[in-house]
Parts: C-alpha cells; structure tokens; sequence
C-alpha cells in the first residue's frame, strides 16, 4: 500500500511538472484558438484498423528490444527498482507507474508539446527526429557513469528510435492524438516493471 500511494503522489508531481511549460505556452500562444485537451493531442484517436495495427507492432517492438535492453543493464538500478522481487504485491503500484507516473506525462511533453510546436515551425520530419533525440538522450545521458558510454549510448539509440516511431504513428495514423503513443509507452513500461517485480533478468 505504502508503493501504491507513493506512486499515486510521484504521479501527480510529475504530470504537474511535465505539464507546465505546455499549459503555459498554450495560455499564452493558444488559449483563445483552441481549447487546451485538444492543443496537446489528448482526443480521439483516428485511422481505425490501421492505427491499430501500427500500435500493436511498435508495442511488440517496444516490448521485444525493450527485454533486450533489460537484459544488458540487468545490474543497473533503474525506475523500475522500486518493485525489484516485490511480486504479485507490486501490481497496482506499477500500474499506476506505467501508466500516469512515466508515460503519461513523458508522453505530454515529448509527442504532446514538442513534436507538435516544432512541426509548426520546423515541419514533421526535423520535428519527430529532434523529440525523438532528445527522448532519447533523456533516458540515455544519465546511465553514463554507470553503465559505461557504449551501453548508455545503445540505451539513447534505442529510446530515441521507439520515440520516433511513436510520434510517426500519433501524428501519420491516429491525426495527431497522443493517446497511441500513450498506450504503447505504458505497455512497455507494464513489461519492465512486471520483470523486475519477478525479478525475471
């Protein structure tokens, strides 16, 4: 219970924090064009079977590379150490983690903000590929004095091409909404989570 609340509280410091600048940016650049949700690419996803199908395949990859990567930093302490050998007990915690504590508001900034007010100054190409560099250097860059530059740099390689593949799929199949990748990045971070919980690697 005591994981369970923390997550909740972490949670809502994070969406609080990864949300400001945009809020801000949209008070002061948007607010009277468009309503907020809207803005950020919280609304319904288009493109039916095809946007479907491009959530389940990047959500496999994700998954599939993501065991990988768990593999190589086995050793490594994470975000997700919190549920190391936890088990079962662990479950609604990491829920609550994947879904509202990483995701989401990564997903806010990175696909929500970035990638869209970029693309209006830079279009989608440069756009997705800065978000995706610097999602991936995010992750990457503090794993250095850990793990070594190689390992860290194979970290920022693969988070980088999973956030480019998102920002394809939210702004190319499903009209802009950031719901896709939402999901994807949850689902991943359910995988990682639950593997450490069971201490699978």
């Amino acid at each position: 219970m005591e994981l369970f609340i923390s997550k909740i509280v972490s949670s809502i410091v994070q969406i609080i924090l990864f949300a400001f600048i945009p809020f801000l940016w949209w008070i002061i650049t948007a607010r009277k064009k468009q309503k907020f949700f809207e803005w950020i690419g919280l609304k319904r996803v288009d493109g039916g079977k095809k946007t479907a199908i491009s959530i389940i395949i990047v959500s496999v990859a994700y998954t599939v590379l993501g065991a990988l990567l768990l593999y190589i930093i086995k050793d490594v302490e994470t975000a997700t150490s919190d549920f190391a050998g936890v088990g079962t007990i662990a479950l609604p915690a990491i829920i609550v983690y994947a879904v509202l504590n990483t995701s989401f508001p990564e997903e806010l900034l990175f696909r929500g903000f970035l990638l869209k007010r970029l693309s209006n100054k830079f279009g989608f190409g440069a756009a997705n590929a800065i978000q995706a560099i610097l999602f991936g250097l995010m992750h990457g860059v503090m794993f250095i004095s850990i793990t070594g530059v190689v390992k860290a740099i194979v970290i920022i390689i693969f988070t980088a091409s999973i956030a480019w593949c998102m920002g394809f799929v939210n702004e190319k199949n499903a009209n802009g909404s950031i719901l896709p990748s939402w999901i994807i990045h949850a689902v991943s971070n359910i995988f990682s989570a639950v593997c450490a919980a069971f201490s699978v690697f």
